[in-house]
């Protein structure tokens, strides 16, 4: 098996760390997770960013030497991944030897093959952004990408002869077409570069904290130029002259290994254009891609400590457990897709998604059927005991355990998850269908040990799929399934492939529940703990004005574990809550493609893109309203966290939802009067 090499950025060391931190980890240790469980030979890497002038003026101004600073920061980052369950294989810092002797001598190698000259450099800077910047970047003085003051800065400094790379990076992007992802992000790229490249200022000045220039200590690294380094010093290297590369390298950089940058889309340039241009120099492999995410908004609102939203993950996670908070970030967002963090929207998770639909399903079983029923033990069932509804559970978790694993691959967390949890949605149906507690009262033995089994081997298919993104809770569940932590084992895949794995007379272990409710004033107190605005449903009422009525049951409800929802508020009866529309993700998507489905008279196959890595394949029955030809490149208002709905007569599979309205003039679905991106969230 090819061995896989993810890397976070390393974090800029000028604040303790924060949601957005945490979100990118979260992406890399998932997806670290999920080729462990698969047998690869896997490496995760994290870190921190520690020079630059921006480091060097936030120190003095509170007093203290640079590398002091620095220092006192280190310990929020390992609290802060510990806290979210994030487990690197290594955290580089920027500041370490092991570091600097690989900058000293990628930089020998690019001055070796010319590509480095002593110059002179005047023009705009950005402290801030650490990065020079021309004036048709510029707007009032500030960045317009990201809206950073810039200063005027002269002085001497090497420069790196990256105009010599303009066609050959372009050559290189043409023979990789997925070297940098999304593809939206790939095309801003190869447009940057072909208008040509002006060569780069690696060398300073003007300050003092930083790695010194080989050869000319009176200068020090431009910080791009160290912090990208970071990939290879983190693998020990690739060999000074005459020395061998480190081991680690061999093993995990290009071409042996499958190299993955995941970073911020605001840091796309230094990553894809000057970094692949330093290797090429460098007579290195280039990484074999470069993954973009998007921006993530607080409550609809830019991230800030002056606007008292600034978000550390600890604190989070404590409230509503780490894993909660890990399913939410990689469920609610699109990778390639800008984001918002909303509390009410992970409430709305951790008691849809994780509590009414995982944690539910576990508790009906273990703590109630198998308990009372067959005295705790998995009971034997042969497969000429299986009716259509357990056949079609064994189908659904075959087809989500493929979807998943592809989607995982595809570094699209939530399509996975999506995926995943059309197995949870048919196995609690299959629950509601064959209606166990009824089969219990009635002395049904054998069909009820047909039941129990289906349920307790779709939990245990569950236990691995979903353990790239809740480990500990996996493990929690498997542990009441009477079942081992999860042991990724390098060169043995664990993905799940075949069913009947659960043995007959396995003890279970009943347990807490995984994810347990949270009355009103326990949502109320998650609010305030976090700084957070409490909703108007959850405000207490100093006078009530009337009895509430009595909450309306579940379909699924069952005497043995007592479930009920309500589609009653306290606004008046049928209305819903903000965190019940908060759960349903609308968003704009552009068609980029749409054809009749041969067989139907009624349904179009849309290919509509939401700004995710690949297209949304979505069927909708729209066929006798619209001829497909029209809705190419109209926008359009979907639903996007649906779960995948497969429709077996035409072999295809829907994963999402039109938004149309219709009355006596026809059907027309719902776009906007403007050419809005693709991807934005309806709200």
């Amino acid at each position: 098996m090819r061995p896989y090499y993810i890397t976070t950025p390393i974090y800029y060391v000028n604040g303790e760390p924060h949601i957005g931190h945490a979100y990118t980890t979260i992406a890399a240790d998932l997806l670290a997770r999920f080729h462990r469980l698969r047998g690869r030979p896997t490496r995760f890497l994290t870190g921190t960013d520690e020079h630059g002038q921006k480091i060097e003026r936030k120190a003095q101004s509170e007093g203290l030497d640079p590398q002091a600073f620095v220092d006192r920061l280190i310990p929020s980052f390992h609290e802060a991944w510990a806290a979210i369950g994030c487990e690197p294989d290594d955290f580089i810092r920027t500041t370490e030897k092991r570091h600097e002797v690989v900058v000293d001598e990628l930089w020998k190698r690019c001055l070796a093959s010319g590509d480095i000259y002593l110059g002179h450099y005047e023009g705009w800077y950005s402290v801030v952004d650490e990065a020079f910047f021309t004036e048709k970047d510029i707007e009032n003085g500030k960045v317009k990408e990201t809206g950073n003051t810039v200063e005027w800065v002269k002085e001497p400094g090497y420069f790196f002869r990256l105009s010599k790379y303009t066609d050959k990076l372009l050559a290189y992007y043409e023979a990789h077409p997925d070297f940098v992802r999304p593809e939206g992000k790939f095309n801003e790229v190869k447009a940057f570069v072909k208008q040509g490249l002006e060569d780069l200022n690696i060398s300073r000045t003007t300050f003092r904290w930083g790695l010194p220039v080989p050869g000319a200590p009176d200068h020090v690294v431009y910080v791009w130029f160290d912090a990208l380094t970071n990939y290879l010093s983190a693998l020990g290297g690739f060999g000074a002259e005459g020395i061998a590369p480190g081991a680690l390298y061999t093993k995990h950089w290009e071409p042996n290994g499958e190299v993955v940058h995941l970073i911020g889309k605001e840091i796309t340039r230094f990553h894809c254009i000057f970094w692949p241009a330093f290797l090429m120099s460098a007579g290195l492999p280039l990484p074999t891609e470069v993954f973009a995410h998007g921006w993530m908004t607080v409550n609809n609102a830019k991230m800030s400590k002056s606007a008292g939203n600034f978000l550390p993950p600890a604190p989070i996670a404590e409230a509503i457990g780490k894993d909660a908070l890990r399913y939410y970030l990689m469920r609610d967002v699109a990778l390639g897709s800008d984001s918002d963090f909303s509390h009410a929207s992970l409430l709305a998770r951790y008691h849809g998604d994780l509590g009414n639909g995982l944690g539910n399903l576990l508790n009906r079983m273990v703590a109630s059927i198998v308990k009372t029923s067959f005295e705790g033990r998995v009971p034997h069932v042969t497969s000429d005991r299986l009716g259509e509804l357990e056949k079609n559970v064994i189908a659904t978790a075959e087809r989500s355990a493929e979807t998943a694993a592809k989607f995982f691959a595809d570094i699209a967390p939530h399509r996975a998850l999506e995926a995943i949890w059309e197995l949870v949605g048919v196995t609690n149906k299959y629950v509601d269908q064959t209606e166990p507690w009824a089969l219990a009262k009635k002395g049904e033995t054998a069909k009820l040990e047909v039941v129990a089994y289906t349920v307790l081997e779709s939990l245990r298919w569950l236990s691995l799929l979903l353990w790239p993104v809740m480990p500990e809770k996996c493990d929690d569940l498997r542990a009441q399934l009477g079942l081992a932590q999860v042991a990724p084992t390098e060169g043995l895949d664990r993905w799940p492939s075949a069913w009947g794995g659960l043995v007959a007379g396995t003890v279970t272990k009943p347990g807490a529940p995984l994810f347990p409710r949270m009355d009103d004033d326990q949502q109320r107190a998650f609010y305030l703990r976090l700084g957070a605005p409490v909703p108007a449903s959850l405000e207490k009422k100093s006078e009530p004005t009337k009895k509430e009525p009595k909450p309306a049951k579940a379909a699924s409800e069952n005497k043995e574990t007592k479930v009920t929802t309500t589609t009653t508020s306290e606004t008046g009866t049928g209305l819903i809550t903000i965190d019940q529309l908060s759960a349903v993700d609308m968003r704009l998507g552009l068609v980029k493609s749409a054809e009749r489905v041969a067989g139907s008279d009624k349904l179009l196959e849309l290919k509509v893109d939401i700004a995710e890595p690949e297209p949304r394949t979505i069927l909708a029955g729209i066929a006798e309203h619209y001829a497909p030809e029209a809705l190419v490149g109209k926008r359009i208002a979907v639903v996007t966290n649906l779960a995948p709905r497969t429709f077996a007569k035409f072999g295809k599979t829907s994963h999402g939802m039109v938004l149309a309205v219709k009355d006596a003039s026809g059907l027309s679905v719902l776009s906007p009067d403007k050419d809005i991106a693709a991807g934005v969230k309806v709200s």
